[in-house]
């Protein structure tokens, strides 16, 4: 399951594409400054728009932009950072984690000692959200995890399980906790996530 994933939007276009969608977004906190990373990985802090106070008057959705880190410690000390979907409603606590695309390993190629590390991106946007939750922890404070559940056709050649992605039209749906989680997680269409091998770089064909 994904313990690696990369943002490098600039923050100006996060808010630009909501505003689109007409889902406000506050920033509590101030608006936290670009820090492109191709590189996000557990317990790193990084931005995600979690569901804040809804006013009854207002029919947009509302977020709130902040930093939190990636995981918390589990029961056993070991981080959390990927969190099974199934048969769970999520009232409470939801977020998406703003992404441009993460990674998956498979087994070294031959001659290779490092695993193989594929990219993955959604087709049709330049950046994404992932379905995620959020909870205070009494040793880290606030902190996030992802969501997953059985790998679809994408992903199923590279890992068994998968996060799980949102294309922009559902956004504010995971934002609202009335929305049932079971509508709004759902696999995207086949093909919308390629992946490409960064590690080891493929060869340039010869000319």
């Amino acid at each position: 399951m994904c313990n690696d994933y990369r943002q490098e939007v600039e923050i100006a276009s996060i808010m630009e594409d909501f505003d689109d969608l007409e889902i406000n977004i506050e920033t509590p906190e101030g608006v936290p400054e670009d820090a492109p990373r191709a590189d996000i990985k557990m317990t790193d802090v990084a931005p995600i728009v979690r569901t804040a106070n809804r006013d009854p008057g207002n029919r947009r959705a509302v977020g709130e932009l902040v930093n939190r880190r990636w995981s918390w410690p589990g029961a056993r000390g070991k981080p959390v950072y990927n969190f099974r979907s199934e048969s769970r409603a999520f009232t409470s606590g939801r977020c998406l984690i703003v992404a441009d695309g993460f990674y998956e390993f498979t087994d070294p190629l031959p001659g290779e000692k490092r695993k193989t590390k594929w990219l993955f991106t959604l087709k049709d946007h330049p950046w994404f959200c992932i379905a995620g939750i959020w909870r205070a922890h009494p040793e880290v404070g606030e902190a996030f995890t992802m969501l997953t559940m059985d790998a679809g056709e994408d992903i199923a050649p590279y890992h068994h399980r998968q996060i799980v992605p949102l294309a922009p039209e559902q956004w504010a749906a995971w934002l609202d906790p009335t929305v049932p989680a079971k509508e709004v997680l759902r696999y995207l269409p086949a093909g919308s996530l390629p992946a490409v091998r960064v590690y080891p770089p493929a060869q340039p064909e010869a000319a």
